[in-house]
């Protein structure tokens, strides 16, 4: 790549910081997609005047609009070098009883407003030379886990989405590549046990009865896990050897859960797997 400009949504903390920082300082120009209003100390304590801040709201066709914009502006005829899809959310909830407004903004952010900003920043993807998208997908979206149905339906489509892209962007020899962590240590995670706490506590008395000793089971795994899980700092380095391999992968896996994970949906039959599931979560 003669040029490396790239575009990362979500970049203001986690993955997408620790990836915008990564490239920046390997003299990549770094657009970082960043909610209106957020917190940028960290993330301009961590770049240099290499990286530009764009606001945008994936879920917003108003603000993709104007970022595609801005960043037309500013890359002119070289055009964008690579979009990291990276902005998202995890809900946790019985899939009996998800309310169905925060089932919709599980895909508005993690699905549709990716769908969205791809659109919108795929005309300058293809001015650059050898441009590529990168989607943060996730081994949940091949493996799914007990309350977590919203996020990983949500993830399972960004994989049908990026293989849909693999295929008909060939002509433009545009590479698509997911990457999928296992559990990773974000901020996410405490918006998810956060959404968890308040759904447990809004269950109606027949839900509670149900689902509350096994939700609140989960709830208790998902904090152990989380204490245990990788650091965004390995996630953002795949993504770089994405971004600069000569013939990058499909796909990658990212930590030795998501590989163990993915060789366990591969190796043992539908009943088994979830039998360990069941038991990595408490519930057998």
């Amino acid at each position: 790549m003669t040029s490396k400009t790239v575009l990362i949504t979500g970049a203001s903390s986690g993955i997408g910081l620790e990836t915008a920082s990564l490239l920046d300082s390997q003299g990549w120009r770094v657009f970082a997609g960043c909610l209106p209003g957020e917190d940028l100390t960290v993330l301009k304590s961590r770049t240099t005047d290499r990286t530009t801040i764009i606001p945008i709201d994936v879920t917003r066709p108003e603000l993709v609009s104007a970022a595609a914009e801005s960043v037309g502006q500013a890359v002119g005829a070289d055009g964008l070098t690579a979009l990291v899809n990276n902005a998202g959310f995890a809900a946790s909830a019985p899939m009996e009883y998800v309310p169905m407004d925060l089932l919709r903004q599980q895909f508005e952010v993690n699905f549709f407003g990716q769908v969205s900003v791809t659109q919108a920043f795929l005309p300058l993807i293809r001015r650059a030379s050898a441009g590529r998208i990168i989607n943060l997908c996730s081994i949940l979206g091949r493996v799914t886990t007990p309350f977590s149905g919203p996020y990983c339906a949500s993830k399972h489509a960004m994989e049908s989405f990026t293989d849909a892209l693999r295929l008909e962007l060939v002509p433009w020899g545009i590479q698509v590549v997911g990457i999928e962590p296992g559990v990773i240590k974000t901020p996410i995670w405490k918006r998810v046990l956060d959404i968890m706490h308040e759904l447990g506590e809004e269950l109606p008395p027949d839900a509670r009865e149900r689902y509350g000793r096994r939700f609140a089971a989960v709830q208790r795994q998902m904090v152990a896990i989380r204490d245990t899980s990788s650091p965004p700092e390995e996630v953002a380095a795949v993504i770089q050897m994405a971004l600069t391999a000569r013939r990058p992968r499909t796909r990658y896996l990212v930590g030795k859960e998501a590989a163990l994970t993915a060789r366990l949906r591969w190796l043992l039959p539908d009943r088994l797997l979830y039998r360990l599931i069941l038991q990595r979560y408490g519930l057998n």
